[in-house]
């Protein structure tokens, strides 16, 4: 019975803004890595990548080279969830 009940939280949590991470593998600049998001970042990044005519991949390499030039870069995951955030607000 419990793990039918901990079935039931994970799917009433698959569309709630607090799903945990889901990890997918994503090439930048010809390499495979791993990013780890919430659902809702993996949807954000899909919206704004059709929005602007891009794969995801190519957005993901875009918000990289933007989180490298930084004075102090974040890790890539916070960098994707900070330029979502700052895209959403300048809309």
């Amino acid at each position: 019975m419990e793990e039918e009940g901990a079935s039931d939280d994970a799917s009433a949590l698959a569309g709630s803004p607090f799903a945990p991470p889901v990890k997918r593998s994503v090439t930048i600049a010809g390499h495979q890595t791993a990013i780890s998001l919430e659902p809702i970042f993996w949807e954000a990044l899909r919206a704004v990548a059709a929005r602007e005519g891009l794969p995801v991949n190519a957005l993901i390499a875009r918000i990289d080279v933007a989180r490298m030039a930084a004075a102090d870069p974040p890790n890539l995951a916070s960098a994707i969830r900070c330029w979502l955030f700052r895209d959403n607000m300048q809309r």
